[in-house]
């Protein structure tokens, strides 16, 4: 049986808050954050994770107000919730709300939909690093071939970071930290982002390249950091992709969508670009996914953001979200009611 947390579950007074479905990791730090809602709303919470719809639309029966993650909520759904339970308010857990809602419909329906901003800067940025690293290292296989009895490696040494040159695609707070973390390695630092003014780049100690194409051709390591909207889906394009030179590693920890569809898997094919990617086009990937079996291509399965720092700082932004809603107030609003 499914155990649902409530909290006031008396105060029928109140506008009911519903999390129909969690993430095991984010229980407890949400939990910790609902006495801030204390006489502002009641909260219904079921701790057990499901992406199906019927069962959303059931637990969701008199919702005001729903906060999600982790899975899609199509179009079907957001009509289903806006008119069944009245719900006028979505705060999604994360900032790339834009892949899971349909953002022109909510507009639509009048319902409010709001994100969380930076809260997982750090723990993105550690991850992409944790992703260059295994590619040019490669602990994991080291550690499986040591504890096979198999000392002598042959697969050859290492590459060293100091001294080459990081790309950074989207300048934003991760590419920023990203920076920052490869400047200590002793990287050099460029960065290309169309809409960052010059002192960001002075204060994150990159140096601005107007030309993508010349970042890319010119960097050691290209690392994608862009937020997915509008205006930067299928930004970085196959004609891009191109300029890529034998050896370049490729990093995303972004969101797929921002490279054109298929191009990425194209040039992977051509095998002479060492990758590492934490989203894909279809997430959960399956086994017999053609992604999977690019030779020497690094996978983690959308965890990048997944830190004990990032679910506290993220569930603090979802119940500040919650309560500037019934205040009248906004509070990282991306789609507003009115």
């Amino acid at each position: 049986m499914t155990e649902i947390y409530e909290t006031q579950s008396e105060r029928t007074d109140l506008p009911l808050v519903v999390m129909p479905a969690v993430l095991g990791a984010m229980i407890e730090p949400i939990k910790a954050q609902f006495p801030a809602l204390h006489d502002v709303a009641r909260v219904r919470m079921f701790e057990e994770f499901t992406s199906d719809e019927a069962v959303l639309v059931e637990r969701l029966k008199n919702a005001d107000a729903l906060l999600v993650g982790g899975y899609h909520i199509s179009d079907d759904l957001l009509r289903t919730i806006s008119e069944q339970g009245h719900v006028k308010c979505i705060v999604f857990c994360g900032t790339g709300v834009a892949s899971y809602i349909n953002l022109e419909l909510a507009r639509e329906l009048k319902v409010r939909v709001c994100n969380a901003e930076h809260y997982g800067d750090h723990a993105v940025a550690e991850h992409t690093f944790a992703l260059l690293f295994e590619l040019i290292r490669k602990v994991g296989q080291l550690d499986k071939d040591v504890k096979a009895g198999n000392w002598a490696w042959a697969g050859g040494d290492g590459l060293q970071l100091a001294g080459r040159r990081m790309g950074i695609i989207g300048l934003g707070g991760i590419g920023t930290t990203v920076a920052g973390i490869a400047r200590a390695f002793g990287m050099e630092v460029a960065a290309w982002n169309s809409h960052v003014p010059a002192e960001h780049f002075e204060r994150s100690g990159a140096v601005p390249v107007d030309d993508l194409n010349e970042l890319i051709e010119t960097s050691d390591v290209i690392s994608v950091h862009l937020p997915l909207n509008d205006a930067t889906r299928g930004i970085v394009t196959a004609e891009n992709l191109a300029h890529l030179q034998p050896g370049t590693m490729l990093i995303n920890t972004a969101r797929s969508e921002v490279i054109e569809s298929g191009a990425l898997f194209a040039r992977l094919q051509e095998g002479d670009i060492p990758a590492a990617l934490d989203v894909f086009d279809h997430e959960p990937l399956t086994v017999d996914d053609p992604i999977c079996h690019v030779p020497g291509i690094v996978l983690t399965p959308h965890v990048g953001w997944r830190t004990d720092g990032a679910f506290k700082e993220l569930t603090r932004q979802m119940i500040a979200c919650m309560n500037a809603y019934f205040a009248g107030e906004d509070y990282n609003v991306v789609v507003s009611e009115h």
